[in-house]
Parts: C-alpha cells; structure tokens; sequence
C-alpha cells in the first residue's frame, strides 16, 4: 500500500470521526453540551479558567472563571465551574455569617444582570468537619451541603448572634452556575463573584446546624415522561431520571425536579426524613430558598398544627422569565419545631408560558445546635 493511500484512509477515518462527534454533540441535552464546550474553552486557554482568590476583612471573595454565554440555559444547565475554599491556612474557630454571589461582565467586572446567576452551592466534607467536633454519630446521615444560593436570592446572612463555625483550614467546595432565560442570541462572556463573610474569636455567636429540606414527587418508573393517569394523586413527570431522582425505600421512584404545565398548580411532599429531628424540640433561626421560575411561594408547613413555619414569597419579572425577589427566613428569636409533629413543603406556582417549565422546591434549614454549642463552651 502506498503512502498517500494510506494518508487518503486515514484523513477518510479522522473525517468520518469527526463527523461522529458533532453528531454525538448536537443530539446531546442542553446542559450537556454546557459541560464539554465549558470544558474545552477552560482547558484549551481561550478563557480566563482560575478562580481569582482575594482574603481579607474576614471575607472570603473570589472571581470564577469565564463562563460563555452563547444561548439559552435554563435552570440546571448553564456552565459551571467548583472550587474547594480554604478560609484560613490555620486551624482556628471561624464562624460563617453570610453568603453572597453576583454576575459580572467578564470584560470590565462590572455587575450585570443577575439573570445569569442559576445557582452557587457551598457544600462541605461531613467526615472531616463533624471529626473536627468530635460528632462523627453525624457523618453521612444526609447530603453535606450547607446552603444555596440561586436566582433571585443571592445574598443570604444569618441573624444577628448565630453562625456556622469551621476551623479555618477546613474545606468547602462551591460549584457557582451560570443562567440564561431570555436572550437566545447570546455571545459573551461572565464570572461569578462569590463572597463568604466569617467572622473570628467571636466567643457571643450561637452556632447553627443546617438541614435540607425539598419536595420529592412519585413519577412512573415504567415510564416516567407520560402524563400522569390521576394528577390528584401527585405523580409527576421528572425532568430526568438520572439526576435528582429517589427512591423512596418500598421501590417508588420519586423525583425533586418536574415538569409543570402552563397555568397555575400546587404540591407538596413530608420532608419528616430529611429533618432529622433526634431530639423532642429544635428552634428554627434562619432558611435560604430555591426555586426556579413560575414559582409564586413556598412554605414550610406543620401538617401537625395546621400553620405555617415560614412562607417564602417569590416575586416573578413581569416581561421576561426570571425571578426577582425570594423570601428568606431570619430571626434570632427563632421557631420552635417539634418532632411529634408532621411537616411538608407546599410550592405554588404560576407557569404563565403556554409550554411546559421545569420546577425544583427547597429550603435550607438552619437550626440553634445545643449539641455543639455545649462542645465549643467547654473548650
């Protein structure tokens, strides 16, 4: 065989491919297609793709890497980037206070629209921070995340006199992704500015323990993207079933991200599980909220009592899809929950488009933790 013949079949083989790759790409979802060309744009040097780290007045603040926006991303499938934090290279109480993200341009870094803000999560490592106060009975009893900060409530502080401690050199990891609802000829780039606020030798601060809390419905594991036979009985049709998809420990499947169609709905799911509530009363101080668009409020309600805990209203933009104000919980009196008593999330929402949207309903729980507060004044 003769070299350019050889050169002919291999060009043909690399040709055929590469079509097989853009074929593979195009029939991919769309957060999908986030992940590889985020991927590539990062990893060939095109874009800036380091975190910008500035530490000091006890903030923690840092820039993400650029993010392109070329299209429509909705809730759950924009670019995104993590990174782990280390608030201080000692091993030193320090108490976090406060959260905050913002979009930038990613030219000038100046603020723009927080349209582009999806989500920014701040989850930590349950083994080394529960060691660390010698409670290792909590390691692994739920998903170690701390709290979240989406669109429409990007700054999140708790009440005056409570805190979240770490030791300085512990780690948390914060994943922050990016958002497009409206301008589907999009092409340019952004960051995230994320702002931990911490304070130090605050020996007053009460510390808080956080819990999650989120709507989970059943959906058809035979065939979930039917339309439900009985909708008074709560099935619902889940985005997906690879992602945010549980079982509900007798073989149902459930799924805390769904389909809802156009106009006005209602749901609501026990959260009792996820409380994990070990002791006969817990005092409720703080909650952050995420939801995607259309939802018109969510509340956290004693089925026991017949009242609400907390009812956090979501104000929707009027022209456009997006949120613009989420209700947080903060009260240094606090709530008092208890564990005889029963407790959901119920979500209301308005899909004012005529096609279907995808929703998502949780709360983070942040409660008075007697537990650790006796540990910390003995030392």
């Amino acid at each position: 065989m003769t070299r350019s013949k050889i050169y002919k079949i291999a060009g043909g083989l690399a040709l055929v491919g590469i079509l097989a790759v853009v074929v593979v790409y195009y029939r991919l979802p769309n957060r999908h297609k986030a992940i590889v060309k985020t991927y590539l744009l990062h990893h060939s040097g095109w874009v800036k793709n380091d975190w910008e780290i500035d530490n000091h007045l006890q903030r923690y603040l840092m820039a993400s890497p650029e993010f392109y926006i070329d299209g429509i991303y909705k809730s759950m499938e924009g670019p995104k980037s993590s990174n782990y934090v280390q608030l201080s290279p000692k091993k030193e109480l320090l108490w976090i206070t406060g959260f905050h993200v913002k979009a930038l341009n990613a030219n000038n870094h100046r603020r723009i629209s927080n349209d582009f803000i999806c989500h920014t999560n701040i989850d930590f490592n349950d083994v080394r921070y529960f060691s660390n106060f010698h409670l290792e009975k909590r390691i692994g009893k739920q998903y170690p995340r701390m709290t979240s900060l989406s669109h429409g409530q990007e700054d999140f502080t708790f009440p005056r006199g409570y805190g979240v401690p770490m030791q300085g050199n512990d780690l948390l990891f914060v994943t922050t992704e990016s958002l497009n609802h409206n301008i589907a000829d999009a092409r340019f780039f952004i960051r995230h500015e994320v702002e931990i606020d911490y304070a130090t030798k605050a020996n007053t601060l009460k510390p808080l323990m956080s819990r999650t809390v989120y709507i989970m419905l059943p959906y058809d594991k035979i065939d979930p993207f039917k339309s439900p036979i009985d909708p008074g009985k709560g099935y619902c049709i889940p985005v997906e079933t690879k992602n945010h998809s549980y079982d509900d420990g007798q073989g149902n499947k459930l799924s805390g991200h769904w389909v809802i169609p156009p106009g006005k709905s209602h749901y609501r799911s026990s959260v009792d599980t996820q409380l994990q509530m070990d002791s006969d009363s817990i005092r409720l101080h703080a909650a952050a909220v995420h939801v995607h668009p259309f939802s018109t409020s969510l509340t956290l309600w004693d089925k026991t009592a017949q009242k609400a805990i907390f009812q956090s209203k979501i104000k929707n933009h009027k022209n456009k899809i997006g949120l613009e104000k989420i209700d947080a919980f903060s009260s240094e009196e606090g709530i008092w929950m208890f564990r005889n008593h029963q407790y959901e999330l119920v979500l209301e929402a308005n899909n004012t488009t005529n096609i279907n949207q995808d929703m998502m309903g949780s709360m983070f729980l942040f409660f008075y933790d007697q537990e650790l507060d006796a540990i910390l004044h003995k030392k």
